[in-house]
């Protein structure tokens, strides 16, 4: 049988989805782009690519958007796990509801595709799935816990995974990005603007956050984020090579921040934690 080599990238109304299926549609690989509203992609269809509409909270949705590629090649060749965001808050604050949400969104809905589209790569004897981690899947920061459990779920997903379906022909690979410029802090700033009130015994550390999130995109550490593309251009690479790395870290903050807490261990994070953030105290 012929081998699918059809690419499934879910979250591409913007950012790092975007980009990737409009670098892979350039490069003349078929592309079947998704997101919640098919009306944020009309960019991405004059383009060349099928769009798809697909909530990976939805599982009737994400059944519908695996069975229309393998209706049209037979299997999804290669899959990107993009779709997902962050979440920021103190532990204690963050709402139930809203943990949920986070781990639907970047943890289950992953698994959920992953699941589906397995059958038919073992089938072919091919394919590459490509989970979109983060350093913060490496590292935590304070006020991210939450966002950041999401993504060293992930990291431990696909490191079980690369093992069980290695034989079958799959890859499985990891993107690491740090900053990178896309509407990500703007949905991390506005949920942590949404926490606490006048009695919060975190609402000094709140202000800070919001102000840490800015700066890392728009600061002295934005100067070190890269966009979109640049991360698209990494995926292309490793959904193109016979053998792909099992990961891929991108930025130079990344690479400096994963390399320092490896470095200094957990007191000494903490400490230079300190440096950044108030530490929330009883009165």
């Amino acid at each position: 049988m012929a081998v699918s080599k059809a690419v499934l990238i879910t979250g591409c109304s913007t950012g790092i989805g975007r980009a990737t299926a409009l670098r892979l549609a350039k490069a003349g690989h078929t592309v079947y782009a998704s997101a919640r509203k098919v009306a944020t992609m009309q960019e991405l269809g004059a383009a060349g690519c099928t769009l798809l509409e697909l909530d990976v909270c939805d599982e009737a949705s994400i059944r519908a958007a695996v069975a229309r590629v393998e209706a049209d090649h037979g299997a999804v060749g290669v899959l990107i796990n993009n779709a997902g965001y962050g979440s920021e808050g103190p532990i204690e604050e963050v709402p139930m509801t809203e943990v949920r949400r986070q781990f639907e969104t970047n943890v289950f809905g992953l698994t959920m595709l992953t699941k589906l589209v397995l059958p038919g790569m073992r089938r072919q004897g091919w394919g590459k799935i490509v989970n979109l981690s983060s350093m913060g899947g490496r590292m935590t920061l304070p006020g991210g816990g939450f966002y950041h459990a999401t993504k060293y779920a992930v990291e431990a997903i696909s490191d079980a995974l690369r093992f069980e379906v290695q034989g079958f022909g799959i890859d499985v690979v990891i993107i690491e990005p740090g900053p990178i410029k896309t509407e990500f802090g703007d949905t991390a700033i506005a949920r942590v603007a949404a926490l606490g009130g006048p009695e919060s015994p975190y609402r000094e550390f709140l202000t800070v956050l919001q102000r840490q999130i800015r700066d890392a995109y728009e600061g002295p550490m934005g100067r070190l984020a890269a966009d979109a593309d640049a991360v698209a251009k990494v995926i292309e690479t490793a959904i193109t090579a016979s053998k792909p790395r099992t990961r891929y870290v991108i930025t130079l903050a990344a690479h400096v921040m994963m390399g320092v807490r490896r470095w200094i261990g957990d007191r000494g994070w903490d400490a230079v934690m300190r440096t950044q953030f108030p530490t929330p105290k009883g009165v």
